[in-house]
């Protein structure tokens, strides 16, 4: 075994040995919308749209529409603009703020341009190639950072076994988060008419790190036209914005009436 991965499983032991879980209340006050890549990391990429743009488009009108419409929610970003930010700065941001829900924005490519449509995922074990795949490209990201075996306690993103490691550590939030990545998927299938390809899980580093529900939404492909069009244009935003909004809606109003 390298180095590198022991180091990461002694990391992970240590933190499920030290750390105490914050058990969220049932109320949802706060919320954190990642944008996902920004500045030197584009993310993926179609013909004319990247990741980066159409993440920060889309969370930008997600927080819009719940700090207009629902009450006593504070929305915080990780950014606003065109910035990079490093996943574990993204991870301590949610962490600081306390928040109850944190969303994370991207969106998907593949080699095959005829796929489209949305996932969300969450933390848990992969359980086919293309959602390790998919982890993989998002955790890439670690290595624009300084210093990042340091960083990231040893955790290789092109590793399948740093990946696997993550099954070692149980979330404690992983119902609430199934149950609101099924709410996303929910929306994008009945509301708006997107395809669907369900709620999924796999290791991804920033949800990980985050100590409440949390999600990724791959929210269309920029590899098929169609999509990149949809994705690309401001009404398309627009309705997926608001089926974010909605499902986030539903799943606050679920949360609060445990009370």
């Amino acid at each position: 075994m390298k180095r590198t991965t022991k180091a990461f499983l002694l990391a992970i032991t240590l933190l499920n040995l030290s750390a105490t879980p914050r058990f969220a209340e049932n109320s949802v006050d706060t919320i954190v919308i990642d944008a996902g890549h920004g500045g030197k990391d584009q993310g993926t990429r179609g013909v004319y749209m990247k990741e980066k743009d159409v993440a920060l488009k889309i969370a930008l009108k997600v927080g819009n529409y719940i700090e207009k419409n629902i009450k006593g929610v504070k929305v915080i970003y990780t950014r606003k603009d065109d910035r990079y930010l490093p996943l574990d700065e993204r991870a301590a941001i949610a962490n600081k703020a306390k928040a109850d829900l944190f969303i994370c924005i991207h969106a998907n490519a593949i080699w095959k341009p005829e796929i489209y449509g949305t996932e969300t995922y969450v933390m848990g074990l992969h359980k086919s190639e293309g959602n390790l795949e998919v982890a993989k490209r998002e955790n890439s990201v670690i290595l624009l950072d300084d210093n990042y075996e340091e960083r990231y306690e040893g955790f290789d993103p092109n590793s399948p076994e740093s990946s696997i490691l993550f099954s070692l550590t149980q979330s404690a939030y992983q119902e609430s988060s199934l149950k609101f990545a099924d709410k996303v998927e929910s929306q994008f299938r009945n509301k708006l008419g997107r395809k669907s390809h369900g709620v999924k899980q796999a290791g991804f580093w920033v949800l990980w790190r985050t100590a409440m529900p949390s999600v990724l939404i791959e929210v269309g492909f920029l590899t098929n036209a169609k999509e990149e069009k949809f994705l690309g244009d401001e009404n398309g935003q627009e309705l997926i914005a608001s089926g974010i909004y909605r499902a986030f809606k539903e799943y606050k109003a679920q949360v609060e009436s445990i009370n």
